[in-house]
């Protein structure tokens, strides 16, 4: 197969994006293309027509054409497949197949086509490796921007308490009846002897979070202007009435589809003076025939004091881990007591643990190619056929110790062929012609379920329906470390303390 040319056309032969994949002059380009439209017999049923140098092959898209021109020796069903694949990259850029919304997105579909097709013959990739190599996703410059954050709150806050230190020794300095201390450079006047001298320990500080700018007044009076939120009170209103008639309204979060909302689980009513969050996140990606390409479990405990007589306490832990954690305790925690112990507490037992802040005392991170430690395996496999794929997908749960909420698996479908027919389910399903996809919707998967099906069929190639991607949320942790007991720092008495756990997915993915 040699493909000289991809194009967007109108229906008058009009270029919109074209990338040439040989040698090709813009004239010569646009004289195929001028000459396309002339050339197609109106009441036949193929999508390609034949000069005596080259051959058309074409797909409408509504109001445009998606044109190859290839030369006459080529294979027209690699035509045609490397056709669809170009007519399913354009929606994904493209939101309306309109001249405009073409021209605006034109670079992005260059790019692309260049992953497509190189140097006139097609590459081995589907639609979710063309999304991931033009993602350009960099795994360093996330790392090296998360580090460059915390560098940047951890001197601002350092910032703050150098700012209230000064603030105080100003306030001491008067309250005895001496002359203030200067602060300026190297001119100015240092803090003496017989001054009151500043005291600086060092305490466990969290960023604290910025204030939001008051916005600025307006002068009152009728304006003319646009008002953006005129029409959600009557959306509100309208809510409410159905409301009242009993309908059930789920409300929108943030403006987002509901599969896209971060999943979260609701805070604890009764939370003590002493609260703890424990908190892990998987990262898993599989491949579509076996195989664990990489999993990651992070997880932390979080603490927050909100009572100053509950502040020196220590934190005993049941860590009954056995599939090799690496743990890593916060700078300020003793390190040996901890080792020996499994007890958190501050290195100075005279310190307190900072009031009213979210502190992490500990971490843990599991990295692992173990196909035995996967909790949720997900076995998706498409049969094609005469009339097109029959797709059944099955879980298992292998962590029987966990309780998994509100299971969403995502399954991609192709586009402009319909709703898919459904055969046996477990659970329910929702189905997204906007956004080409399936989910597979299951309330709750523990030991009683820990396993279920999804047979559907569907117009496509096995291909189409990968990546399968998988969310959860989830009460119970999946590396067993938890708090048992908290005791105070002299006398070891049980302190009455809260605790909350949640197990989130941040990608779990079935390439």
């Amino acid at each position: 197969m040699v493909l000289l040319a991809a194009a967007l056309c109108t229906k008058a032969g009009k270029a919109i994006v074209s990338r040439q994949f040989v040698e090709m002059t813009r004239t010569r380009v646009e004289g195929l293309l001028a000459a396309f439209p002339k050339l197609m017999n109106t009441g036949k049923q193929h999508t390609f027509v034949e000069t005596e140098s080259v051959r058309y092959v074409y797909q409408p898209l509504e109001k445009l054409y998606m044109v190859l021109i290839t030369t006459k020796n080529s294979n027209i069903l690699e035509d045609l497949e490397t056709l669809r694949l170009f007519s399913r990259v354009i929606p994904e850029y493209c939101r309306v197949l309109e001249e405009g919304e073409v021209s605006e997105h034109c670079f992005d579909l260059i790019f692309a086509f260049d992953e497509i097709v190189a140097l006139g013959y097609r590459e081995s990739v589907n639609l979710a490796q063309i999304r991931t190599f033009t993602e350009m996703d960099s795994h360093e410059e996330k790392v090296f921007r998360a580090v460059r954050e915390t560098q940047e709150r951890e001197a601002k806050a350092e910032m703050r308490r150098k700012a209230k230190e000064l603030q105080q020794a100003r306030r001491d300095a008067e309250r005895s009846g001496k002359k203030s201390p200067g602060f300026g450079g190297f001119g100015s006047s240092g803090m003496g002897s017989g001054n009151s001298a500043t005291i600086i320990t060092d305490v466990l500080i969290e960023p604290e979070k910025p204030k939001a700018a008051p916005a600025p007044a307006r002068p009152s009076g009728p304006s003319k202007a646009l008002k953006l939120g005129a029409r959600g009170k009557e959306v509100d209103s309208f809510v409410d009435k159905l409301k009242s008639e009993g309908v059930d309204v789920i409300a929108p979060a943030s403006g987002k589809r509901p599969s896209e909302v971060s999943k979260v689980l609701p805070a604890p009513v009764n939370v003590e003076s002493v609260h703890m969050r424990v908190e892990e996140k998987i990262s898993l990606t599989c491949g579509r025939d076996g195989g664990l390409q990489n999993m990651e479990v992070v997880g932390m405990i979080t603490l927050r004091v909100s009572n100053d007589k509950a502040g020196r306490v220590r934190l005993h832990l049941n860590n009954d881990d056995k599939k090799g954690l690496q743990l890593q305790t916060h700078p300020n925690v003793d390190k040996k007591l901890f080792s020996s112990s499994s007890i958190l507490g501050l290195k100075n037992p005279e310190k307190s643990f900072p009031l009213n802040s979210d502190v992490g005392v500990l971490k843990w991170r599991l990295q692992t190619t173990d196909e035995s430690l996967i909790p949720l395996t997900i076995n998706c496999w498409p049969s094609e056929g005469a009339t097109g794929c029959d797709v059944n997908i099955e879980y298992e749960l292998q962590e029987e110790g966990l309780q998994l909420n509100d299971v969403i698996v995502t399954i991609p479908v192709p586009s402009g062929v319909g709703a898919p027919v459904i055969g046996d389910l477990d659970g329910e399903y929702r189905h997204d012609s906007r956004r080409n996809i399936l989910e597979w919707c299951l309330p709750v998967i523990d030991a009683k379920n820990k396993t279920g099906s999804l047979e559907f069929s569907m117009a496509g190639l096995p291909g189409d329906f990968f990546p399968v991607h998988v969310s959860f949320v989830s009460k119970h942790n999946y590396c067993d470390i938890q708090v048992v007991k908290v005791t105070q720092v002299d006398g070891e008495a049980p302190v009455k303390f809260s605790s909350e756990t949640a197990f989130l997915v941040e990608k779990y993915e079935i390439l």
